[in-house]
Order: C-alpha cells, then sequence, then structure tokens
C-alpha cells in the first residue's frame, strides 16, 4: 500500500485536537550488531491531544484479548516511551527480571539537509542527528506538519517518514496511519504490564539491577533447586537435575544476554563484562 494513499485524509483535514492520530512504522533491528540478521515488527506512535506513546503494535492485539478475558501478556524486547506533548523528557518502560520505569532528557539537534525524495506524492527531507551514540538519518515530510517520530526522535519541521543509523541496526519506515476519535487506553500494557505497576528507578539504579542478574542469572533457580523434584527447571530446553550443571549454565546465559544485547541508545545501556 503506497504510503500517499494512506495519508490523503490527513493531509486534506484540519487536525482535531481531540482526536488521536496513530502512525505504524516498520521496524527492522538487529538483536546482535555481528549479525546481519533483523528481526521485523510493527510500532504504534500514538499522538495524543496531551502526549505522545511509542510502543510494540502488537500490544494492542494482546490488550483487546485480555479485555475480553483472556491472559495474553508478552514483553518483546522493543523499545517502549511516553512524554508529554511537545516535550523531550521521557518515560522508558523495560521488562527484564521485573518491570522498570526511568525517565531521560532526550533533546536533540537536527541538520537539515538539501536532499530529497519522493515518497507516493510526497516530498521527504533528509536531516541528520548523533544521538544516543550513534549516527541517524532521517527523511520528514513537511506537508504533514506534526514534528513526531518513532521511538524518541521529534523535532523536525515535519513527520519523520523513514529513519536509520549509520550502520543500519535500526531501521524505521512509516507503512500506516490511522485516526482515533478519542486516545487509546494503554494503562493495562504500557503505564502498568500483567497488573503491576513498574518500578520508577534512576538508570543508574536499573544498571545496578541488571548487573546482578548478568553476574549470577541462575541464582534464584539454584535456590530452589533442593525444594523442588529432579528435572522440573529447564534451560534452554534441556533438564537440570544436579546443582553441578548451574555453572555451566550460568555462563551460557551470561553469553546470550551478551551477544543479543544491542541497545538502540548507547547512552543509557549497561556495560556487561565480558566472560571468560
Amino acid at each position: 500500500m503506497k504510503i500517499y494513499t494512506l495519508f490523503l485524509l490527513i493531509a486534506l483535514t484540519t487536525l482535531s485536537k481531540a482526536q488521536t492520530h496513530r502512525f505504524i512504522y516498520e521496524y527492522k533491528f538487529k538483536p546482535d550488531s555481528t549479525s546481519e540478521n533483523y528481526r521485523n515488527v510493527n510500532m504504534a506512535l500514538d499522538i495524543n491531544p496531551k502526549d505522545v506513546k511509542f510502543y510494540h503494535y502488537e500490544n494492542i492485539i494482546n490488550d483487546s484479548i485480555n479485555k475480553r478475558g483472556g491472559r495474553n501478556y508478552n514483553w518483546n524486547g522493543t523499545p517502549a516511551v511516553k512524554r508529554n506533548k511537545n516535550s523531550y523528557q521521557n518515560t522508558n518502560y523495560e521488562m527484564m527480571m521485573d518491570y522498570f520505569s526511568f525517565k531521560t532528557d532526550d533533546k536533540m539537534d537536527w541538520k537539515l539537509g538539501n536532499e530529497t525524495k519522493k515518497s507516493g506524492e510526497y516530498t521527504l527531507q533528509k536531516a541528520t542527528t548523533d544521538f544516543g551514540g550513534r549516527h541517524w538519518t532521517a527523511w520528514f515530510c513537511k506537508d504533514i506538519n506534526i514534528p513526531e517520530g518513532p521511538y524518541k526522535f521529534r523535532g523536525l519541521p515535519g513527520l519523520i517518514f523513514e529513519l536509520n543509523d549509520s550502520r543500519n541496526n535500526f531501521i524505521f519506515k512509516l507503512i500506516k496511519s490511522q485516526k482515533l476519535e478519542k486516545t487509546y487506553d494503554t494503562s493495562d500494557f504500557l503505564e502498568t504490564f500483567g497488573g503491576k505497576k513498574p518500578l520508577d528507578l534512576k538508570l543508574a539504579d536499573m544498571h545496578k539491577i541488571m548487573l546482578q542478574f548478568y553476574n549470577d542469572p541462575m541464582k534464584e533457580l539454584r535456590e530452589k533447586f533442593d525444594d523442588v523434584p529432579p528435572g522440573t527447571f529447564q534451560v534452554g530446553g534441556k533438564k537440570i537435575t544436579s546443582k553441578d550443571q548451574f555453572k555451566h549454565m550460568a555462563k551460557v546465559m551470561q553469553e546470550f544476554i551478551a551477544k543479543n544485547y544491542n541497545p538502540l541508545d548507547l547512552n543509557t545501556a549497561v556495560r556487561y563484562p565480558k566472560t571468560n
């Protein structure tokens, strides 16, 4: 489907302050920066009358199931943020051993380029910025006067259609837009998750918890081992029948965590020690 058909309604009508404008981005990213393999998901950018939210689109589907009596809670390892309208101060949501939130000030300075290209009937202009330890290129549309974009990226004189870092570890592409009559209620999967409010921490405290888990990822299972029948616990599909297995399993888990940790924002990333 061509983008210009998706935006026709937005371009030809006045944007109502009482409505939510939802933009769906295809998000391609590499969990492992040394690999050529991408994960591909859809992300929702909700621009509400008072705030802006960015989260995995699948949460909307799961939320509908849960409201009908289901229990489908699945955190998918993608970024989730919330900010007030026209603000660079974000609340970040993370699921690791627990559900966390932390705040960041994410002001960015854009350099507007003269280069343009077409996307359907729309003309996109190039802009670049250095943010989160990476160099980013954005293509935005001045005809859609919304200074927002995926994740924390905002502040351009138009909506961001495309965005990628210089190493193409992270690629966002706008694929769809919707107008909602009212703000979508995200309280069951963003402001809370699975009925639990996030632990609101400082970034340094969250890093401390992440490192504690990394340094001893088998601690909880090891402490419960004597209280359950042999073979109850499995790691990577392998049954644990002896405490002697925990040391090897911990190393396997550490290697997996480090290999699959490719954070979009390097400035808020934890520094995992190298395993021997």
